[in-house]
Formats: structure tokens, C-alpha cells, sequence
């Protein structure tokens, strides 16, 4: 029973099979969120489907890539391809070195035969013209061997296209490598996300990064002591196509890199699908938007926070969403919910819009709220959302003291002595994905590895060519050889073509004469005629 599942595991079917298992198992990946990479996407759609999220929880489809099923998957594949490529391995390499197959008796029934008359006044006999026929097969690349030289009727067996079953080999082997580099990858990379604003500086330790996804055997020594501090965002938008008005056309982040504590300032330029290798990972431009700069004021005039607010943009006009807490403000905190507009327009019912991603006319829209933000309760919450079931509304359309409208530079005075907020000034950010993949110059190598041995295994042949010789009564030497293919080879006629015009010019035969009185007569009639002339004598 072993052996059978053994041997099923491992036939290319199944590592067929198991490879489109493995592409399917990754789609629910794609579907879904993760939880290593997006956790609050994940609590968010457990709360919004109570009744299939656990049981999609479950069944880790968001955790998908270290899922039992999925490594079942990925571990069977491995040792099916490791099954298949070994035994065939070891067959090809006795098949490279064993002599090609003996010589058929009837080579007229090969795919392809032809023969050769040499005149009997060229001095060429049988032995001299299989080992010409052998040079010849020789210099075609073929892998020859020359027999029955001491028979009335020598020959030689040819070989080639061996190349075609070692790209076969070649190609499941680094497939072999690829699953091994990405496997490394999984135990010794990591990847973290961070949110960097213009000015601020990202230091490569775990406090620094927003959201990091480590390895399952990553430690803290493996973070190379760097730094990265974004100098300007520059986005570039289309301002000459009136189709295309306003989409952008390019994005460039000017950063000043520290390769080390005492290591020397280095300015690099960072952009989309262009990214900046440093310290063994590579930073990734994934995202962009604005931070306005505010400052927050309690009832007492106390400064209780000042700084950029990373937004979210939600469409093509970066109109973006905006929180602001305010936890040390005194009576009670603060909280802001609203949105930025960089170009803003006001419609007929007076309602405020984003026109153009640019800051042409940048205005700030809030709501502001008082009480508890819960944030002392010790439960991890959103930055991005505020939770105002026990808030107090304090400005908003709705009320009559209003929604808070700041353009930069101005200020706005809270009700009931609740304090002030100013909009200082706007920034950029720029959304980073910082990746350490030490496997991922393997993938590369064994990638290509495996497109050059497809290539040999799609576009090689193997061929096999036999040459038979023999003497005519009349003194003429007979030449026959025939060719056939293993396996389907629609150039085996050109083949022939060319060999059967290398042998004629060996021999200085021309092609449209193929004998004296203009007759084909093949080996096996030579044969029959030396056989008569015996008896009659």
C-alpha cells in the first residue's frame, strides 16, 4: 500500500495536479482579506457577517498562506517533484551513457529513408563509407557509434536531442528551487508597512513600523539598523489632455538614507515600481495623500496636539477622510471627524466638493465631538475611525453652532469653552511597504532556470539515424540510412534533407543520380545479388 501511494504521489500527474490545487488554494487569498497584512479588514468583515466569518475563520481563509491545508498542499507538491525529477535523473543519465539503439533490419520503414550509389571508380568501400557517414553524423552534433565492421554490411547508430529531456529535468528541478527559495523567504523575511510624512524619519526597529509581518523564524537582530527620512513627495498630474485633465502621471519621494547609525547621508529617489534597496530590504511606494498640519487647544489653552494628520483619500480628487483625537484635552476629550478637500468648490445647496487633486484652494471640513474616546479602556483601536457612542456632538451642519471650515492658517474657536483648532499648514505622505525577501534572488535565478529548460524541452529533438553500407557485385557501394523521432518532430524531414545532402557531397555524388543506368537499389537488394552470384558460381 506504501509503495502504491508512493508511487502515485510521485507521477507528474499528481505534481501536475498538486500545482493547480496549489493555484486554486491561493485564490481565497486574494478574495479575502488577511490578517497579516490587513487585521482590522478582518475584524471588520467578522463584524459584518456574523454567521459565515467564524466559520470562514475556521477554515483560516484569512490566514491562508500559513494554513494547515495550504502547507499540506505546498509540502506534497514539493516531495511529488523531488519523487518524479530523481528516478528520471538517474534513467537519463544511463540512457546518456549507454550506445544508441542497434540498427533495425529494414530501415526502408523508418519515417524517413533515402539512399546513396558511390560510383565504383571512387575508391570507396563499405568500411570507409560508414566511417565517413559517422564523421558526418558526428559533426551534426550526434552522438555515433560505428558496428559490424567486420560484416559484409557495416553500420553506424546516432544519436542526439538528449539536451531536450535534460531541460525537462532542468525545468521541474528549478521549480524545485523556486518552491525552496520562497519557503526560505517564509522562515527568514519579513515585511512592515509605515506611513511616513514629509520631515518625519522611519528608523528600522519594530516600534517604528505600523504593521509588521515577521518570518516564522525572524528575530530582532535581522533588522539592519537604518534610517530613511522623507525629504518631498512630488506628485505630477496631466494638465495638457482635457480628457486626462488631472490624472496623475507621476510619483516621486526624495528620501535621505542612513545605511547605519554612523553611516554617511545618501539621497535616493524613490518611485512606483522603482524602489529603493537599503539595509537588505527594499521600500516600496504603495500609497500617497495629504496630511494636514494642525494644532489642537483644550478649554485651558493648553497645546494638546499639534502635528500632520494622515488622511485617506477616497477618490481621483484625493477628497480624503480625516480623524483627529485629542485624549489629553482637559475637561474632555476631543474628537474630529470630517474630510480635506486640496481644491474645493461649494455646489448651489452650499455643500463643499473636491475638484482637483492639487492644493489650488485646500479646505478642512470637521465635526467636532467631546467625552470619552474610550482609549483608556486598554482595547486597541482604529486611528481612522472614531467611536462617538459616548461623545457629546458639538459642531456639525446639524447644529446651530455649525460645521468647523478652515482654510490654512486659520482657526476656529470651539463651543462651551471646549478650546480651539487652527489648520496650520498641508503636507505629503507617503505610504511605504518595506519587504526583506533573501530568497527572492533565488526565485529569480531558479525562475529563469525553469524558462530555459521549457525552452529546451519544447523547441529540441530527439532523433535517431542509422547508416547501412554494403559492396555491390558490380563494385558500387550502397548507402542507406534512415531517421526517425521520438516523439513528434515536424523538422525530421529538413533533417533528412540536410544529411542526405551532406553524404551525397562526401562523396561527390550528385543528387539527381542516384547509381549507374539512373536505378535506387537499396542494401537489401545488393544483398540478394551477391547471395545469386555465390550460387552461380
Amino acid at each position: 500500500m506504501l509503495r502504491w501511494a508512493w508511487r502515485q504521489l510521485t507521477s507528474m500527474r499528481t505534481a501536475l495536479f498538486l500545482l493547480l490545487m496549489l493555484a486554486v488554494a491561493a485564490v481565497p487569498g486574494s478574495l479575502f482579506p488577511q490578517r497579516p497584512s490587513a487585521p482590522a479588514e478582518v475584524t471588520q468583515y467578522l463584524k459584518d457577517n456574523p454567521g459565515s466569518g467564524p466559520v470562514m475563520d475556521w477554515f483560516k481563509l484569512f490566514d491562508v498562506y500559513s494554513s494547515p491545508w495550504f502547507a499540506a498542499i505546498y509540502l506534497l507538491l514539493f516531495t511529488s517533484l523531488i519523487g518524479c525529477v530523481t528516478p528520471r535523473a538517474k534513467i537519463h543519465w544511463k540512457a546518456m551513457r549507454s550506445a544508441p539503439p542497434r540498427t533495425p533490419k529494414r530501415l526502408s520503414r523508418l519515417a524517413e529513408y533515402g539512399t546513396v550509389t558511390i560510383p565504383a571508380d571512387s575508391g570507396v568501400d563499405a568500411e570507409t563509407a560508414v566511417k565517413d557517414a559517422a564523421a558526418i553524423l558526428k559533426s551534426r552534433g550526434y552522438r555515433v557509434d560505428v558496428r559490424d565492421l567486420d560484416t559484409e554490411r557495416p553500420s553506424v547508430g546516432a544519436e542526439i536531442g538528449f539536451l531536450k529531456e535534460v531541460g525537462n529535468l532542468l525545468f521541474h528541478t528549478a521549480m524545485i528551487g523556486v518552491l525552496a527559495a520562497i519557503a526560505f523567504s517564509g522562515l527568514f523575511g519579513y515585511s512592515g508597512q509605515k506611513v511616513l510624512v514629509e520631515g518625519d524619519t522611519f528608523v528600522n526597529t519594530l516600534t517604528s513600523y505600523d504593521t509588521f509581518t515577521p518570518g516564522a523564524n525572524f528575530g530582532d537582530g535581522r533588522l539592519s539598523p537604518y534610517s530613511a527620512t522623507l525629504d518631498r513627495l512630488v506628485v505630477k498630474y496631466d494638465r495638457s489632455t482635457e480628457a486626462h485633465y488631472g490624472q496623475p502621471l507621476d510619483f516621486n519621494a526624495t528620501l535621505t538614507i542612513k545605511d547605519g547609525p554612523g553611516a554617511e547621508a545618501e539621497t535616493k529617489t524613490l518611485k512606483v515600481n522603482e524602489p529603493v534597496n537599503v539595509g537588505g530590504t527594499n521600500m516600496y511606494l504603495v500609497g500617497n495623500g495629504y496630511a494636514p498640519v494642525v494644532t489642537i487647544k483644550d478649554g485651558a489653552g493648553d497645546i494638546t496636539f499639534q502635528g500632520p494628520v494622515v488622511t485617506i483619500p477616497t477618490d481621483g480628487a484625493y477628497t480624503s477622510l480625516v480623524v483627529i483625537k485629542a485624549p489629553d484635552a482637559k475637561p474632555n476629550q476631543l474628537g474630529f471627524v470630517g474630510f480635506f478637500l486640496p481644491t474645493a468648490l461649494v455646489d448651489e445647496r452650499g455643500v463643499a466638493f473636491g475638484s482637483d487633486p492639487d492644493p489650488f484652494n485646500p479646505q478642512l471640513n470637521l465635526n467636532a465631538y467631546t467625552g470619552d474616546l474610550g482609549l483608556d479602556s486598554g482595547v486597541p483601536r482604529n486611528v481612522y475611525t472614531l467611536d462617538t457612542s459616548k461623545m457629546t456632538e458639538i459642531n456639525s451642519r446639524n447644529l446651530d453652532a455649525g460645521g468647523i471650515v478652515l482654510a490654512p492658517g486659520q482657526s476656529y474657536t470651539l463651543p462651551a469653552g471646549n478650546g480651539s483648532i487652527s489648520f496650520d499648514s498641508i503636507k505629503r505622505f507617503a505610504a511605504l511597504d518595506i519587504r526583506h525577501d533573501p530568497g527572492q534572488v533565488y526565485v529569480l535565478v531558479f525562475a529563469l532556470l525553469a524558462l530555459a529548460g521549457l525552452m529546451g524541452s519544447l523547441f529540441l529533438n530527439r532523433r535517431r539515424v542509422w547508416v547501412r553500407t554494403g559492396n555491390h557485385p558490380d563494385g558500387r557501394t550502397m548507402v542507406e540510412f534512415g531517421l526517425l523521432a521520438r516523439g513528434e518532430d515536424h523538422r525530421l524531414a529538413g533533417e533528412y534533407a540536410a544529411i542526405n545532402k551532406s553524404l551525397h557531397n562526401k562523396w561527390l555524388v550528385p543528387m539527381d543520380v542516384a547509381g549507374q543506368n539512373g536505378e535506387q537499389t537499396t542494401i537489401n537488394d545488393s544483398a540478394q545479388s551477391v547471395t545469386a552470384a555465390s550460387k552461380d558460381q
